[in-house]
């Protein structure tokens, strides 16, 4: 009748700590009172006289939970790992991801930048352009002064036609990164 009380007795503490075990997740503390466990079973086994057999039985079940709690913190362990190493890959794409915004995010401002710069071109083009309307129509240009306007057109055009290749090139750019 004792040595049932008393392994009734291990069961219930042992699926006790089990679901300890679960709830807490912390694995010091269900080491702990597994050591706890093996104390109150010698202080047990102190004041009543057991038998080598129920002895035996007793520490089997204390060791069989020992082991489980080990297990329990290797698993625990791998999953922390595991958990750090995911962690470690999705701030890595994170990082990857806002450095490939910011190139894009550049470009598109140069691109910007660009486009800018070939309306300023083109308007100073079109004044320059009647600017020496105006003066042919008046009369006060020679005909030096006239080839000298035209070059200078000619120059702002090229100037013009270089601004938007590097558009156009910019475009590429953004494109190609944005996809």
């Amino acid at each position: 009748m004792k040595t049932k009380l008393l392994l009734t007795f291990l069961l219930l503490l042992g699926s006790y700590s089990l679901s300890a075990q679960a709830v807490k997740d912390t694995l010091s503390k269900t080491t702990d009172s597994i050591a706890l466990k093996q104390i109150e079973l010698q202080k047990v086994a102190q004041e009543k006289t057991l038998t080598p057999e129920e002895a035996a039985a007793i520490k089997k079940a204390a060791d069989q939970k020992q082991k489980q709690a080990e297990k329990m913190k290797a698993d625990a362990e791998k999953q922390a790992q595991k958990l750090e190493k995911e962690q470690r890959k999705l701030e890595k794409e994170q990082k990857r991801f806002e450095k490939e915004q910011k190139k894009i995010a550049s470009a598109e401002k140069s691109l910007m930048k660009s486009k800018e710069k070939l309306v300023k071109e083109r308007n100073k083009l079109e004044k320059m352009q009647t600017k020496l309307e105006k003066s042919k129509r008046k009369g006060k240009l020679s005909d030096i002064e006239i080839e000298k306007e035209n070059i200078e057109i000619s120059k702002q055009q090229i100037k013009l036609k270089e601004i938007q290749e590097d558009i156009d090139k910019a475009e590429k750019k953004v494109n190609k990164l944005r996809n």
